[in-house]
């Protein structure tokens, strides 16, 4: 065996280390996390997702004609 598949085989051992590694590494630390920490989680997922629509509607009035604009305030004050 050559030096140079020595150090290819080296290197794939290596490669293959870390990707086991990071992959059950990842699956302990999901085991481990708070409940609480899981819980502010989930409100701050909720808080985003609003977010983001509220975003997505101004964003809407932004690109709108003026006419259209107009027009929808006054078909909600007419209900």
């Amino acid at each position: 065996m050559n030096p140079f598949e020595m150090v290819a085989i080296i290197v794939v051992a290596v490669m293959i280390a870390s990707v086991l590694r990071a992959k059950y590494s990842h699956r302990r630390r999901l085991r481990d996390i708070d409940p609480v920490e899981q819980a502010e989680t989930l409100r701050l997922k909720d808080e985003v997702k609003q977010l983001k629509e509220r975003l997505h509607v101004l964003e809407r009035i932004a690109t709108d004609k003026e006419n259209s604009l107009a027009r929808e305030i006054e078909e909600l004050r007419d209900r």
